[in-house]
């Protein structure tokens, strides 16, 4: 079946690999076609702004960043529990974040790598195709089949898709897995602080060269919490993390008395900030305490 809409500029077309017969409606919302069928199900193809952009200049390009579509901060994972058992019917929900597309041409030479700028700001998140594969989780809680697998920056030729989550890096090497997992897509915890919503720049670059395209990332339209507490929150998230990261930055070549004064400092954070991230709301004046005694005690301890 073919089906053809019109951007605003030209007509495009797709291919969907159904019957015709089967198609009783469909329709185009934001970036993504949603395709209804007679039977019982309804097919949803995640982002199609590539085909909306995509031309016969691009695919001569050396390399072409796609303008990302509007971007949401939510809560990605609304199971509670372990994953729907193998036989109950169910497909994958979008990507938890960005998607970021882009193509690179048939001469490609060296790294690829792409950034997420704040606007006029430092960057908040680094990829590159040269990153290192990640080192294996010690002693998993759950079967391999519920993991996520590595994401990876693709530097071949072609067109590519890549996730940003919508997070700061995670301020620990070390990781786990929750229980409340999905099957084959299980990411590993911590995980980073949330970014405020707004306008980010996502930043390729491609043998010396750059690409730039604005994103938007906008909240979770059922969250009611205001900005400003939203701020409050990333604040004191952001102040946590960091002094996860400086007290471990602390612990090579520490004495085994320094050593147990950085642990003791270093022992309630994880789980403050995990507080902090576990809701978007206003963080409470008991967190906020918790805050000012941590960086108290970090403080001390620098002395």
């Amino acid at each position: 079946m073919s089906v053809s809409f019109d951007d605003g500029d030209q007509w495009q077309s797709l291919r969907l690999n159904m019957p015709a017969t089967s198609i009783r409606d469909l329709v185009i919302k934001d970036a993504d076609l949603v395709v209804g069928t007679h039977g019982r199900g309804f097919w949803i193809l995640d982002d199609i702004s590539p085909l909306r952009q995509i031309t016969p200049s691009v695919t001569a390009s050396a390399a072409y960043l796609f303008r990302p579509p509007v971007a949401w901060r939510f809560r990605w994972n609304k199971n509670t529990d372990t994953p729907l058992p193998p036989d109950e019917p169910a497909m994958p929900n979008p990507p938890d974040g960005v998607t970021v597309n882009y193509f690179l041409g048939p001469d490609v030479k060296g790294p690829v790598t792409l950034e997420i700028v704040e606007v006029d700001g430092p960057v908040v998140r680094r990829y590159s195709s040269d990153d290192p594969e990640p080192p294996p989780v010690d002693a998993p809680n759950l079967p391999d089949y519920w993991i996520r697998p590595t994401q990876r920056l693709a530097a071949t030729p072609g067109l590519h898709r890549f996730v940003w989550d919508v997070r700061y890096p995670p301020p620990v090497t070390s990781f786990r897995y929750a229980i409340v997992a999905i099957r084959s897509n299980t990411p590993r915890s911590p995980h980073g602080v949330w970014v405020l919503p707004g306008t980010y720049q996502v930043r390729l670059t491609v043998g010396g060269q750059v690409y730039r395209q604005a994103v938007t990332v906008r909240m979770d339209p059922r969250v009611q919490t205001t900005m400003g507490d939203l701020t409050l929150q990333f604040t004191l998230s952001r102040t946590v993390n960091d002094l996860i990261s400086q007290l471990a930055a602390l612990r090579p070549g520490a004495s085994p008395e320094r050593l147990a004064q950085i642990q003791q400092a270093y022992a309630p954070l994880p789980a403050l900030l995990r507080a902090l991230q576990s809701a978007d709301a206003r963080p409470t004046i008991a967190q906020e305490a918790a805050v000012a005694v941590a960086l108290e005690r970090v403080r001390l301890l620098l002395m």
